[in-house]
């Protein structure tokens, strides 16, 4: 969701900057605006004294900006820290059957199924990151698959042993996962 808020936001933003500084070119060199434009030739400025100042003496006119450049300082560091918070899931929470559970450190279930995963013959590498909440984690594998691997039997491989193993040892309902295979690049065989 965030990604599509990032994209959409920055597009948005771009567009406007683009119109906006395209404009103010095309003027520049001479093209005439249409008569509702913000300004009408070359040599008229952007803001005017008489634009500038118009609301300056009303009562409602500095709580308005104040209240809109908070609203826009706001939303920029919601976006900021949304862009830098930590992807990586940091515990799992473990169901041990007796009504407490436990927390199981991320990094130490992501090891476990990079190694359950990367133990299938042709299996270069294997890389998963764990992202969701504690209760509800999702797992992310990518999976560098040698040639003479059949991207199905790994799949399988990975969804019958590695991720069944995390997910009953974890006390899991289900641990949805995204899976990314890929192939490695290989030397040529030489033929004699």
């Amino acid at each position: 969701m965030l990604r599509i808020v990032n994209r959409v936001v920055t597009g948005v933003v771009g567009l406007v900057l683009v119109v906006l500084g395209g404009s103010v070119l095309a003027v520049g060199l001479g093209v005439k605006p249409p008569s509702w434009w913000i300004y009408d030739g070359r040599h008229d400025v952007l803001l005017s004294d008489a634009r500038r100042t118009r609301w300056r003496h009303d009562g409602w006119w500095w709580p308005t900006v104040l209240a809109v450049l908070a609203v826009l300082v706001l939303l920029a560091l919601w976006w900021l820290v949304a862009v830098l918070r930590r992807r990586r899931l940091a515990e799992v929470a473990v169901r041990t059957g007796d009504g407490e559970g436990a927390l199981l450190r991320g990094r130490a279930l992501e090891g476990v199924l990079a190694t359950d995963a990367g133990d299938l013959d042709g299996v270069a590498h294997a890389h998963v990151r764990l992202a969701g909440t504690r209760t509800a984690p999702e797992a992310r594998v990518r999976l560098g698959l040698e040639p003479h691997v059949d991207p199905g039997a790994a799949l399988d491989h990975l969804t019958a042993n590695a991720l069944a193993h995390a997910r009953d040892s974890a006390g899991l309902d289900a641990l949805p996962t995204e899976v990314q295979l890929t192939g490695v690049k290989h030397r040529a065989e030489r033929v004699s």
